[in-house]
C-alpha cells in the first residue's frame, strides 16, 4: 500500500519555479530518502504535504486521503521533525512528552507508556535533566520521540541530520531505521550517504524535478562500472603508463584512475609484459553521489 502519493504537483513563488511536475510514491513501512542539493525544493515539497502551502497544480495523497491546504484531516497521520526542532528548554524529556500528550487529549496511563517507549527507542530514557542541557543530537533525538508521539503513519524529516557529528547521525539514521516498523519514513537530505545507508527507496530531486527514483539497490546497479583504481611502486611507471594509456588519470603521485574498465586486459598484459610492479588495484563500490552527479551533470 502506498501511504504517500504526490503526481505532478508543481509550485512556483513570483518567477522562480520551485516544483516542476513532481510525481513520486512512499510504500507503506519503508523509509524513504528525498535527496538533492539544498535549494533543490525539498522543504517546499514538505510543506506542500503538510498543507502548509498550496500547490499550484498536481494532488498530494496521504493514505489514500487527499491533503487540503490550512486545513487537512491528513495531518492527523503525519508526524514532522524540522530540521531545527524547538522546545520549551526549562522541562525534561518526559516533561515535555507529558505536554505533548495532553494537548492530545491523552489519558495519564497513555502518555506515561508512551513516553517509556519512546524515550527508550531514542536513547534518552535515562536523561531526566532540563532540555537546555541537551546537545543538538539529543534534541534531534527526542524530536523524533515527539514526532512519533501520536503514532503516525507517515513520518517527515526535513535535513534531520544535516548538522550533526558523523556519531549523532549514525544514532539517527539508526533510530529512523527502526522507526520504520511503526510508520513510514520520508526524510530528506543533501548527504547521500545517509540515505544510502538507511533508505529502500530514494527520489533525487533537481532543479524542482525527480530525475531519478526507486529502490535503492536498483538505482546504483544503473551507474556505469566504477573506476578502478591503480598504485603503482615507482613514481616513474606513472608516465610509461600515461604513454600507453593517456585516458588515464593521476590521482595522486603514484595513484592512477581508469574510467574505461573494458581496457582492464589490455592494462594487465602491459603491466605483465613490463614487469612493472603494483602495490594495490581495486574497483571502487558504486555509491548515490557518484550517481547523482552523473544525473545531474547530463
Amino acid at each position: 500500500m502506498e501511504m504517500l502519493a504526490m503526481s505532478h504537483v508543481a509550485k512556483r513563488f513570483g518567477e522562480k519555479q520551485v516544483l516542476r511536475d513532481v510525481t513520486f510514491r512512499v510504500p507503506e513501512h519503508t523509509v524513504f530518502g528525498f535527496a538533492g542539493k539544498n535549494g533543490a525544493g525539498k522543504t517546499t515539497a514538505m510543506k506542500l504535504i503538510l498543507g502548509l502551502l498550496a500547490s499550484d497544480s498536481g494532488e498530494i495523497l496521504v493514505n489514500g486521503m487527499p491533503v487540503r491546504y490550512g486545513n487537512t484531516e491528513t495531518n492527523r497521520l503525519v508526524g514532522y521533525l524540522p530540521d531545527v526542532p524547538e522546545f520549551y528548554s526549562y522541562m525534561t524529556p518526559r516533561e515535555y512528552l507529558r505536554f505533548c500528550g495532553e494537548i492530545a487529549g491523552m489519558a495519564s496511563k497513555d502518555i506515561r507508556i508512551r513516553s517509556e517507549e519512546l524515550l527508550s527507542l531514542v536513547g534518552l530514557a535515562n536523561e531526566n535533566y532540563r532540555i537546555r542541557g541537551f546537545s543538538r543530537g539529543m534534541k534531534q533525538r527526542l524530536g523524533i520521540a515527539q514526532a512519533l508521539f501520536g503514532r503516525p503513519k507517515l513520518l517527515i524529516c526535513d535535513e534531520p541530520a544535516s548538522a550533526l557529528d558523523p556519531a549523532g547521525r549514525k544514532e539517527l539514521l539508526d533510530i529512523l531505521a527502526d522507526a520504520k516498523e511503526q510508520t513510514t519514513v520520508l526524510f530528506s537530505t543533501h548527504i547521500l550517504s545517509d540515505a544510502e545507508h538507511i533508505c529502500d527507496e530514494v527520489a533525487f530531486l533537481h532543479e524542482g524535478k525527480i530525475v531519478l527514483q526507486g529502490p535503492v539497490a536498483k538505482v546504483r546497479s544503473m551507474r556505469k562500472a566504477a573506476p578502478m583504481r591503480l598504485e603503482l611502486e615507482r613514481p616513474e611507471d606513472v608516465q610509461i603508463l600515461l604513454s600507453a594509456f593517456p585516458r588515464l588519470t593521476v590521482v595522486r603521485r603514484c595513484m592512477l584512475m581508469l574510467e574505461e574498465c573494458e581496457r582492464l586486459p589490455d592494462l594487465l598484459r602491459f603491466l605483465a609484459d613490463r614487469r612493472i610492479s603494483i602495490l594495490r588495484m581495486e574497483r571502487g563500490e558504486a555509491s548515490l553521489e557518484d550517481l547523482f552527479m552523473e544525473v545531474v551533470g547530463k
